[in-house]
């Protein structure tokens, strides 16, 4: 297997006092798409937090594209090719749809077909409809396409999306997998967060499931499947 993209090694994590992170550790390979599942609170955030340098881990490493980035500013992981839809979208409710689109867009990496906003308005076609709407008037989930689409405009090696689906309608979110599925296709490497094992056991490479800040289990979509009722509680599902 080829070296991996993102490579997390015994990572701890504190908010203060309080340590969040007992060691977690994965791997990302070059277009591999990767799950993080497990229930509210069990340290799936703060390990996303932790590898954008958004919390600074108090032991173990973050290495990304081959350069340990541990402890690196947020702009600066972002710069290497990570592109996060964060929790709750946080897309910029005073500016429109194209504003949010183009405000962080960039090729920084070269890429021969750079994402744009048509390429971005082919995948969302609601974007399009919506493009001169501000953020702030916009349905859930047109706010996650937004989102995506806002971080697939950096044109990142890897994209990270943090509960993915969590509270939009059933048909708004087979819209996201198919997404999901369509940059899968084209090699994009995924790290995901969300609740929903359905579409994660069709899409995903392999999985890591959290308890208490630790990797309570790991293994590909087959072994989930079959571990699917042992894990039950611990899944949240």
């Amino acid at each position: 297997m080829s070296t991996p993209l993102l490579q997390v090694e015994d990572l701890e994590t504190s908010y203060g006092d309080a340590q969040a992170l007992f060691g977690v550790s994965l791997r990302v390979h070059p277009g591999e798409f990767v799950t993080l599942l497990g229930r509210n609170g069990m340290g799936k955030t703060t390990t996303v937090r932790s590898i954008m340098g958004l919390l600074k881990p108090r032991r173990g490493r973050v290495v990304f594209a081959g350069q340990d980035v541990t402890g690196w500013a947020p702009f600066q992981v972002a710069r290497l090719g990570i592109g996060l839809v964060p929790e709750q979208r946080q897309v910029f409710p005073n500016l429109t749809v194209r504003e949010n689109l183009v405000a962080t867009a960039g090729n920084r990496l070269g890429h021969a077909e750079p994402w744009t906003l048509e390429r971005v308005y082919a995948l969302f076609p609601r974007l399009r409809e919506r493009q001169g709407h501000l953020g702030a008037n916009l349905s859930g989930g047109e706010q996650q396409m937004l989102a995506i689409g806002r971080a697939l405009m950096t044109n990142p090696q890897l994209l990270i999306l943090d509960e993915a689906t969590e509270g939009l309608a059933p048909i708004v979110r087979e819209e996201i997998w198919a997404c999901l599925q369509s940059l899968r296709s084209e090699g994009l490497a995924v790290l995901i967060i969300d609740k929903h094992l359905v579409p994660l056991l069709r899409l995903a490479d392999s999985h890591h499931v959290l308890e208490k800040g630790r990797t309570l289990w790991q293994g590909d979509s087959t072994a989930l499947l079959a571990a699917r009722e042992t894990l039950r509680e611990t899944l949240g599902v």
